[in-house]
């Protein structure tokens, strides 16, 4: 399952919605907008707006994570919009009988987010 959201991420509720029927172990990485190490410009947010078909891009993503390791299910949630300090921008979750392919496809897939060409950033300064 993918999904985009403006609001904040509902952590309970990612839980509940990834499959869990099989599964032995659910990884769940949340990333989140960290203040900026430059104490002469502190990040005071991140705006990502969409450029292109975001929903398809993350489909393409949860298929290559499936096809990437032994799991029975991979939930995206990406944020758009304003994206304050310490909130999450975007979650990836895996569910496998094996815990190892569930850390592997949530590091893979990380990576794939990380990369994505649907949707623009611009950080903002105090």
């Amino acid at each position: 399952m993918v999904m985009t959201t403006r609001e904040a991420v509902d952590t309970r509720q990612a839980y509940d919605l990834i499959g869990k029927g099989t599964a032995a172990s659910v990884v769940l990485h949340y990333a989140v907008v960290k203040q900026s190490h430059d104490h002469a410009r502190p990040t005071i947010g991140i705006d990502y707006q969409e450029n292109g078909d975001v929903e398809a891009e993350l489909a393409a993503i949860a298929e290559e994570i499936l096809q990437s390791c032994v799991l029975e299910d991979v939930l995206l949630i990406r944020r758009l919009g304003h994206v304050g300090i310490g909130e999450i921008i975007s979650l990836v979750a895996a569910s496998s009988p094996k815990s190892e392919d569930a850390f592997v496809a949530c590091r893979y897939g990380i990576s794939l987010l990380k990369k994505m060409r649907t949707i623009d950033k611009r950080e903002h300064f105090a």
